[in-house]
């Protein structure tokens, strides 16, 4: 099979009666009425006493420079940082976990681990003290970490917040890491 004239310019006639047929025939073909697009449809059914996480920690977007730092996720969302780590963009959001249980019932809250490893392209990063916030649905206490589900019909929701630490020359690209939240129902 031959090739070689599509890398070859056209003779500017043959272009220009091409072009011309390529805008008649576009003009010729009538406008759709009727577009279909798809979207998603996700629904989660609780059992009593349970609960699931509605969204992942995300530090967001950060530069790193020649010298390591730390950007600190609160559970209100607010960022800040320290040291060569850069916020770029408003991005970043705090986890956020809801459940079920019932009204007026205490609930205590445990991280399998303090610290945890995200990992990526280039050296892993620390995230650590991690910060569960309180809501109108879950009021916290701090000492055990507890809150009291708020509502009548007995759902609730809680952020989570953490630091992170940015090393030195931090590679580019996206790091992940798992972390483990443990509610006691009481």
């Amino acid at each position: 099979m031959r090739t070689s004239h599509i890398f070859c310019p056209l003779p500017m006639q043959r272009g220009l009666a091409a072009i011309a047929f390529i805008f008649a025939t576009a003009a010729a073909t009538p406008a759709l009425a009727q577009t279909n697009t798809q979207a998603e449809a996700e629904a989660i059914v609780l059992r009593p006493l349970s609960f699931f996480k509605v969204n992942d920690l995300d530090f967001g977007s950060i530069i790193a420079s020649g010298t390591a730092g730390t950007v600190r996720l609160a559970p209100d969302g607010t960022r800040t940082r320290t040291g060569g780590a850069t916020l770029a963009g408003n991005d970043g959001e705090p986890a956020r976990f809801a459940g079920l249980g019932t009204p007026n019932r205490q609930v205590n809250i445990s991280l399998g681990s303090n610290t945890i490893w995200i990992t990526g392209p280039g050296t892993r990063m620390r995230v650590r003290d991690f910060e569960i916030g309180s809501t109108p649905t879950a009021i916290l206490s701090t000492t055990p970490t507890r809150f009291s589900i708020a509502t009548a019909i007995g759902n609730y929701n809680f952020p989570v917040g953490a630091t992170l630490e940015v090393g030195a020359n931090q590679a580019p690209g996206d790091y992940s890491g798992t972390f483990t939240i443990t509610l006691n129902y009481l």
